[in-house]
C-alpha cells in the first residue's frame, strides 16, 4: 500500500530521524518526574533559546523539551505539570482501555475506524443497483502452438479461448503455476502457492462450463493476489518477519468477488513489509525489465509477476504510491480507483481513509473487467459504496475535454487528439502546502492504530527496514489528537480547492510524481498507469549488449467516481499503440548480462 519514494529524496526527511521523540515523553509525560527547581527553569529556557534544548535529552525531566516537541511551549511550567498529573489520572486509563478493547491485535482486521472518508463529490449518494459493464465480444481468437504466447495474451482472449472450450481452466492454471515456479527464482516475486486450491477452483470452473453454465470473462482465469489479502487456510504474511507464519480465518472480500466471477488463484504475491517499498521477508522483488532493479512499492509481487506473464492479473492494493510506482517501474496497465470503489475486508489496513485496492493487467481493457468483478458495496467495510460508475467501453470520447500536465507524456496526447478528444494545456491549481505532511500525519497515526500492539511488543525490533515502519511509527507515538484532526481538516481544504481546479473531463500527468502520489490518495481520486515505451539503461555497462530497459509511463487522472473515463481514454491510446503488449527480456537478457538461463 505503501513505497519509500525511490524516484526523489525523502520526503519524511523534514522529521527529526531518531528515536528522541519516544524516549521524551517516557522520560518527561508519562513517569513521574521529580519537581522542577528553578535553575532548571533557567537553564532549560537559556537552552531553548540557544536552540540546543535537544542536547539536554537524558537529563532529568527534560519537562520544557519534550512540550516544545508540541508546539506548546506557551504554557508555563506549573500548567505543564498539571498536564503530566493529568495524564497519569485521567488520559492514561482511557488510553489503556482503549487499548485493551480494540487494539489487542495487528492489521486492523476488526473493529474499523467509524471516522469514514467518502471520496465523492455529489451531495447524494446514488442507491441505484450497480450495473455491468458492456464487455467487447471477440470473435476469431485462436489458441497460440506456444506456452509463452499464450501466457501473454489478454484477459478478454483467454476468456474467449475458455468459453469456446479452445482450453480448459485446468490447463490455463498448469501453465501459469508453472511459470510462476520458473520465474520466482529470479524476481523473488511469490510468498505462497496455492497449487491446490488453485486445481480446485480450476476443476468447479471446467465443470461449470461443460454444463452450459458461463459466468464471465474471468470464468476459468488465474490471478495472484497481494499477501496482504486473506484467504482460509493458507498464510497471509503481510510481507513481515513479524507474520511469516499467520493462517487468517478469513475470505476477504474482494477474494470472495471473483471466486463468484470464476476467476482461479494460483499464488499469494509479494507484499513488501507491513506494504512499505519492496523489501520483505524472504528478499526483494525484482523488476521484469531490469533484474538488477528493484519492483518499487509494496504491491511488487502484482506488478512483477503481471509484467513477466505470470499472472493475466493481479489484485494489489494503494495507500501512498504501491500502485502506481510499481505498476510505472514493471511497464503494466494498473488502476487505482476511486477511494471507496472495492472493498476492504480481509486486508491488512494501514489507513481506513487511504487504502485501496485495484488491479494489475496487461491492459486497461482488461483493468476495467477486472474492476468491474470486484467492485460494489461491502457491508463489513463502512467506506465501500456502490458507485454508479459509467460504462467505459460505451464512453464516446469525442464529447471529452482532456487537460495535459506539462510533464504528460505527449504521445499520448498526439493520439488522443487524433481520436477527437479535445486536448489542452492544464494546471491543477491549489493553496494547501502541506499535501506531503497531511498523507505522513494520517497514513502514520492510522498505521500506529493497527499495530500498537507490535510496536508494544517490540516486534519491530526485528523489522527487515528498520528505517522505515519503526522509525516512523515511533514519530507518531506523540501526534497530538488535536493535530491529528487538524490535517485532517486541511486535508479538507485541499479536497474542496481540487474539485474547484478539476475543470476538464480528466488530465494527463506523470503517475509517480510524490506530492501528485501523494495528492490523489489524500483526495481520492482515480488514476490508470499506462505504459507509453522504453528507453535504454543510462550509465549500465551491459548497455550495449542488453535487452534491459527502462520502461516510461503515464498516468490518467479523472475525477472520484469517473473511472470511467480514465479506463475510456487508456483504452483508446491502448487501441492503435502497442507498448503494453511488449515482453520483458527475462529469457534472453544479453550476452554481458549476469544470469544467462533459467531452470526449465
Amino acid at each position: 500500500m505503501m513505497l519509500k519514494n525511490k524516484f526523489l529524496p525523502s520526503v519524511r526527511g523534514w522529521w527529526p530521524h531518531s528515536g528522541i521523540i519516544a524516549v521524551v515523553v517516557l522520560l518527561a509525560l508519562i513517569c513521574c518526574c521529580r519537581p522542577v527547581a528553578a535553575s532548571d527553569v533557567k537553564n532549560m529556557e537559556s537552552d531553548r533559546k540557544d536552540g540546543v534544548c535537544w542536547t539536554r535529552v537524558g537529563q532529568p525531566c527534560p519537562l520544557k523539551c519534550a512540550f516544545e516537541l508540541f508546539d506548546t511551549t506557551f504554557l508555563n511550567n506549573t500548567k505543564m505539570l498539571e498536564i503530566v498529573r493529568g495524564q497519569k489520572d485521567f488520559n492514561l486509563p482511557i488510553i489503556t482501555a482503549n487499548r485493551k478493547l480494540v487494539a489487542s491485535e495487528d492489521g486492523g482486521l476488526r473493529n474499523p475506524s467509524y471516522l469514514v472518508f467518502n471520496s465523492g463529490w455529489g451531495s447524494e449518494q446514488s442507491q441505484h443497483a450497480t450495473k455491468k459493464f458492456n464487455y467487447p465480444s471477440l470473435s476469431g481468437i485462436k489458441k497460440p502452438r506456444s506456452e509463452e504466447d499464450i501466457a501473454f495474451m489478454s484477459v478478454l482472449e483467454l476468456g474467449e479461448l475458455i468459453r469456446t472450450k479452445q482450453i480448459t481452466s485446468k490447463e490455463l492454471t498448469r501453465i501459469f503455476l508453472k511459470r510462476l515456479k520458473r520465474y520466482n527464482d529470479v524476481l523473488e516475486a511469490v510468498v505462497t502457492y496455492t497449487e491446490e486450491l488453485a486445481y480446485k477452483q480450476a476443476k468447479e470452473a471446467d465443470q461449470l462450463l461443460a454444463k452450459g453454465v458461463y459466468l464471465g470473462p474471468l470464468h476459468g482465469i488465474p490471478y495472484g493476489l497481494k499477501d496482504i489479502i486473506a484467504v482460509p487456510h493458507y498464510k497471509t504474511t503481510w510481507g513481515s518477519r513479524s507474520f511469516k507464519n499467520q493462517v487468517l480465518d478469513i475470505e476477504a472480500w474482494v477474494y470472495k468477488r471473483l471466486k463468484a466471477a470464476g476467476a482461479v488463484l494460483v499464488a499469494k504475491l509479494v507484499s513488501g513489509s507491513l506494504a512499505y517499498d519492496d523489501i520483505w521477508f524472504g528478499g526483494r522483488t525484482r523488476n521484469p525489465w531490469n533484474i538488477e532493479e528493484f519492483s518499487t512499492g509494496s504491491s511488487a509481487g502484482p506488478a512483477a509477476c503481471t509484467s513477466a506473464g505470470m499472472v493475466p492479473f493481479a489484485i494489489g492494493s494503494e495507500t501512498a504510491g504501491s500502485v502506481t510506482y510499481p505498476a510505472a517501474r514493471c511497464g503494466v496497465t494498473a488502476l487505482r480507483p476511486t477511494f471507496g470503489t472495492t472493498g476492504r475486508t480481509g486486508v491488512m489496513s494501514i489507513s481506513e481513509s487511504l487504502d485501496k485496492l485495484g488491479p494489475f493487467c496487461r491492459s486497461a481493457a482488461d483493468c476495467a473487467i477486472v474492476l468491474d468483478a470486484i467492485r460494489g458495496k461491502d457491508p463489513d467495510d463502512l467506506s465501500s459504496r456502490d458507485i454508479p460508475l459509467g460504462d467505459p467501453f460505451l464512453v464516446d470520447i469525442k464529447k471529452l475535454t482532456v487537460g495535459y500536465l506539462e510533464d504528460a507524456e505527449m504521445e499520448v496526447v498526439h493520439v488522443l487528439a487524433s481520436k477527437g478528444v479535445k486536448m489542452i494545456p492544464f494546471k491543477l491549481n491549489y493553496t494547501v502546502d502541506s499535501v506531503q505532511g497531511i498523507l505522513n500525519f494520517t497514513m502514520d497515526v492510522d498505521m500506529l492504530v493497527h499495530f500498537d500492539e507490535w510496536q508494544r511488543s517490540r516486534h519491530d525490533d526485528v523489522y527487515e527496514a528498520q528505517e522505515q515502519w519503526p522509525t516512523e511509527l515511533r514519530r507518531a507515538r506523540v501526534i497530538p489528537a488535536v493535530d491529528y484532526v487538524q490535517a485532517q481538516r486541511a486535508r479538507g481544504k485541499l479536497i474542496r480547492e481540487v474539485k474547484e481546479s478539476f475543470t476538464v473531463d480528466a488530465f494527463i500527468g506523470n503517475a509517480t510524481d510524490w506530492e501528485r502520489v501523494c495528492l490523489g490518495n489524500l483526495v481520492g481520486i482515480p488514476v490508470i498507469v499506462v505504459p507509453t515505451g522504453f528507453k535504454s539503461i543510462s550509465n549500465s555497462p551491459h548497455s550495449n549488449h542488453t535487452r534491459r530497459r527502462t520502461t516510461i509511463t503515464t498516468g490518467i487522472y479523472a475525477p472520484p467516481e469517473r473511472d470511467h473515463i480514465a479506463l475510456a481514454l487508456a483504452m483508446a491510446f491502448q487501441s492503435v499503440t502497442n507498448h503494453h503488449k511488449q515482453r520483458p527480456p527475462i529469457d534472453n537478457l544479453g550476452p554481458s548480462d549476469p544470469i544467462q538461463s533459467l531452470p526449465k
